[in-house]
């Protein structure tokens, strides 16, 4: 499979450091510079290649999943739900915190029955607290995950993220960071 437009976008990413975290800024993670038809076809193709896709929705947490949920919904026709980050008051949201190498949030989905099979679609994996936040509390729910996709993996070990949660995780892109600089694995 192509990845040169991906490979490309990653590395041109500006870097930024929060703490001790080097964060990187492109189009696939933030959006900047803007995201391009190709290469939201380029990430849908590999997520599709590399994806079962039984599921009855795709779920993607807000913000830069969203346009991943929507590619994948217009190539496969199954839906996809925002993880939004602001509650809607519906009697039947589940609401998680999530931690990320550079801060904590809530986060809420609504209109899940028990039973429903969901595939999590996100941007970047790194440590896997968003996953494990949004996966445990889904399971609580009787909420079935049957596998994530994420477009970059910033992971020192996502195959052992993958084990625990007892779900696949499937990676577009592994990526790191050296020197201040972004590398691609």
């Amino acid at each position: 499979m192509d990845k040169s437009v991906i490979i490309d976008a990653f590395l041109s990413s500006r870097m930024v450091k929060k703490g001790d975290y080097d964060y990187f800024v492109n189009p696939m993670s933030d959006g900047n510079p803007p995201i391009t038809k190709g290469l939201l076809e380029q990430i849908a193709d590999c997520i599709i290649e590399q994806c079962e896709m039984d599921c009855d929705v795709i779920l993607a947490p807000e913000a830069m999943a969203i346009h991943y949920g929507a590619a994948l919904t217009m190539e496969t026709g199954k839906p996809f739900q925002i993880i939004r980050k602001r509650g809607t008051g519906l009697p039947d949201e589940i609401t998680f915190t999530t931690k990320t190498g550079y801060g904590t949030s809530q986060m809420y989905v609504s209109c899940l029955l028990p039973g429903t099979k969901v595939m999590i679609v996100d941007d970047v994996i790194s440590t896997g607290g968003t996953l494990r936040s949004m996966i445990s509390t889904l399971r609580e729910h009787d909420i079935v995950v049957t596998e994530v996709a994420v477009v970059l993996n910033r992971s020192k070990d996502v195959s052992a993220i993958a084990k625990e949660l007892e779900v696949p995780i499937r990676t577009v892109l592994d990526v790191s960071v050296a020197d201040g600089k972004p590398v691609v694995l």
